[in-house]
């Protein structure tokens, strides 16, 4: 919001006596009154400037009776309603000044940062452009409709404003806010040269996370490493030891990353995404139960956070042993989240894997249940209906379980599991040159390992780059 401008007396006295609620019957009636509301408004004003802003709203209310049609009068008095986040007064007020006066690029300014506060981005941003086109120069107006835009997601958007408000006075927070658009919109030269002059202003933990994103988007590995190790190192916030952990992790340097996660959780035990970070972490280095033991902390944590039981799920694919406290954070995400798919797929496969270590009698009706559901409400999970026919197949429910062995592998034809499994039906039933096909298919993507290395570094990063959408952009 811009500042108040002080009002020179000269400039009140003339509006005061220009209202029509001034009807006084003498000229000296009317001098007293005049008098009067003047004091009045400066003392609203001497509060307002104070920070006594409920004070100002009731002297400018005792006011505005007497000059209804002060835009300085309305002006204050939906500034003084926007600090005590009463939005919907004050936009009235400032609604009501702006119509007073049209040609005000700072009242339209403050008009829209009231509707955007209010959550009226549409018409926040209309004030905004026309505050801009009045004062094409104005810092306020350019910089904080640039901002706006991208709270609002429109980073594209926000770039040319924000360039404008930097070039019309260059400051710290604007250019850090042009950086980012930059970065975003693909400038990594010109967000490279601005953080670097940043830097040289004003040396700061979050300048060196803003300037290893671009190193990494522009693919300098080393010197994006580099600088979230300096981020980190000034300013170990829970999101700088995050970035680091992660970048480290996104390129397989995984007993470092274990590092960064083991002090980051210590640091900051409620964070799910570290203690994620650090399962995975763990889990990429084949410690299994440690994995398992990070992501159940991490489950309690964040509930229903897909990415947690995502990675749980892996772990515990290779270390079964902690199956009760495995299959009861499942039973709690499938009870959280009963229209979630994969939340029915997780717990039926925890619920079959850890029951089959302990009791080969398991009741399998339940877990043939939770498939049909999460098919039901996805069908386009080709591992569901794997799974599902593999129950049938291990029941010798072969006219049940081929159907799904199709259908899993029309919707993913690389699933060699799927292949074999199928094959091995089709012996079942007689159809030994459908096995044999589906035998050598089988052979031939095991023999590629490529494809699940590139698809847990695909899982990685979208963890990582979830973690970075969900977190708060700077304001």
């Amino acid at each position: 919001m811009s500042n108040r401008s002080p009002i020179p007396l000269a400039v009140v006295l003339a509006l005061l006596l220009s209202g029509p609620g001034l009807r006084a019957q003498t000229a000296q009636e009317e001098l007293a009154l005049k008098r009067k509301v003047d004091r009045q408004f400066q003392a609203a004003a001497a509060e307002f400037d104070a920070g006594h802003f409920a004070e100002a709203a009731a002297q400018l209310e005792a006011v505005l009776p007497h000059v209804p049609k002060s835009f300085e009068v309305h002006e204050l008095l939906g500034l003084s309603y926007a600090s005590l986040a009463q939005d919907a007064k004050a936009i009235d007020h400032l609604e009501a000044a702006v119509r007073l006066k049209p040609d005000s690029a700072e009242f339209r300014t403050n008009l829209a940062v009231s509707l955007a506060h209010a959550g009226k981005n549409v018409a926040a941003v209309e004030q905004f452009r026309k505050a801009v086109s009045i004062a094409p120069d104005d810092y306020s107006a350019n910089h904080d409709l640039g901002e706006l835009h991208i709270l609002m997601g429109k980073i594209a958007e926000a770039q040319p404003f924000l360039e404008k408000a930097q070039a019309i006075k260059p400051n710290y927070e604007n250019g850090y806010d042009l950086a980012q658009a930059d970065l975003a919109a693909g400038r990594l030269a010109e967000a490279r040269t601005l953080v670097q002059s940043l830097i040289q202003e004003k040396d700061a933990g979050e300048l060196h996370n803003l300037l290893a994103q671009i190193e990494e988007k522009d693919g300098k590995y080393v010197a994006a490493v580099n600088e979230f190790d300096k981020a980190a190192h000034m300013d170990p916030s829970e999101e700088n030891l995050f970035d680091w952990g992660t970048e480290l992790l996104l390129h397989r340097t995984n007993e470092p990353a274990t590092d960064v996660f083991r002090e980051g959780s210590r640091r900051f035990p409620d964070s799910p995404r570290l203690l994620i970070g650090l399962g995975m972490s763990y889990y990429t280095r084949g410690m299994y139960e440690e994995a398992v033991k990070a992501l159940l902390a991490a489950a309690d944590l964040g509930v229903t956070d897909p990415r947690c039981y995502l990675f749980l799920s892996k772990a515990y694919d290779s270390s079964p042993n902690q199956a009760e406290d495995v299959i009861q954070r499942f039973k709690r995400y499938a009870e959280f989240e009963p229209g979630n798919a994969l939340a029915q797929y997780y717990y039926a496969m925890s619920l079959w894997k850890g029951k089959r270590q302990e009791d080969a009698t398991l009741e399998l009706s339940l877990v043939e249940s939770l498939l049909k559901r999460s098919i039901a409400l996805d069908g386009s999970n080709a591992e569901a209906h794997l799974q599902l026919g593999s129950l049938y197949a291990d029941q010798h429910k072969y006219q049940d379980s081929i159907p799904e062995f199709v259908r899993a592998l029309e919707l993913n034809p690389n699933l060699p599991d799927a292949h074999y499994r199928l094959g091995t039906d089709y012996v079942h039933v007689g159809k030994k040159a459908e096995a044999q096909a589906e035998f050598a298919v089988y052979q031939k993507q095991r023999a590629d390992h490529l494809a699940e290395v590139d698809k847990e570094r695909a899982a990685v990063q979208q963890f990582v780059y979830s973690s970075k959408a969900a977190s708060t952009a700077k304001p």
